[in-house]
């Protein structure tokens, strides 16, 4: 299917590597131009040279810390304009409300919240007036199924899920969409992290805190980068215009909920 998006283009906070990375491939293999970010140069390169030999295109770098004005500021110099916004941010670690003071909690929202919602507010104007904008939340699983001992990364998603909600009916007549997607146990970097604070907290495996994880999906597998960025390609491209204001889980059908 053309996604009819060639020719777009799209910036992917936090891109180096992961899920972040993997939606920069999905959107350049369909024609999309498009623009990573990460603090680190070193792997920014890595990476770009990453969707180059995956998809034959060239991807352009911003090195900024999103987190920070001036992060922000030297994104949005190098680039004025997007149709495509994804939005993403590694989570904070997994604790125990005991550990969290006032600072922590600032924290989660200074990563996982405030600065995705800065994003949207500068690029959604110049998406309303083309009449042409996609953008893509990736947030966890924690915001439908909370767990206290990531609640610093519920409540912040969940901050944003709900601003997002609320502009994404303002912004619908002019054929922009916003909508989230949820991942629970993809296969990326983020989760060796979690399987080796598993390993120790349980002095097992590499391998069998892996297979927790896997057997905690109802596929009884953990989900590939690829598979979650296939959703995210649809979710921007033309057909997809009737579809806002969406939470998409991309969780191996484990949610057990009905809404």
């Amino acid at each position: 299917m053309d996604l009819g998006i060639a020719g777009r283009t799209a910036f992917i906070m936090a891109s180096s590597s992961g899920l972040g990375l993997a939606c920069a491939k999905a959107l350049a293999a369909e024609g999309v131009d498009v623009w990573l970010n990460s603090r680190d140069e070193g792997r920014l390169q890595a990476a770009a040279a990453e969707v180059l030999q995956a998809t034959g295109r060239p991807a352009r770098t911003v090195a900024a810390d999103i987190t920070t004005e001036a992060g922000r500021a030297a994104v949005f110099a190098a680039v004025p304009e997007v149709d495509i916004l994804v939005t993403n941010n590694q989570g904070p670690k997994p604790g125990k409300l005991e550990e969290w003071d006032h600072d922590a909690w600032v924290g989660a929202f200074e990563s996982n919240m405030i600065p995705h919602a800065l994003f949207i507010r500068r690029y959604v104007p110049g998406m309303r007036a083309r009449r042409f904008g996609r953008i893509v939340n990736i947030t966890s699983a924690m915001v439908k199924s909370p767990r206290v001992h990531q609640s610093l990364s519920s409540a912040a998603r969940t901050a944003l899920t709900g601003f997002s909600k609320a502009l994404s009916i303002e912004v619908a007549p002019d054929n922009v969409t916003i909508n989230n997607l949820l991942p629970e146990r993809i296969d990326t970097p983020r989760q060796r992290d979690l399987a080796e604070q598993l390993m120790a907290q349980h002095h097992i495996t590499l391998e069998e805190a892996r297979q927790r994880f896997a057997d905690s999906i109802a596929a009884r597998r953990m989900g590939t980068p690829e598979e979650f960025a296939s959703a995210c390609a649809y979710l921007c491209s033309a057909q997809a215009g009737f579809i806002s204001g969406q939470n998409l889980q991309v969780d191996g059908g484990s949610y057990r909920g009905v809404v």
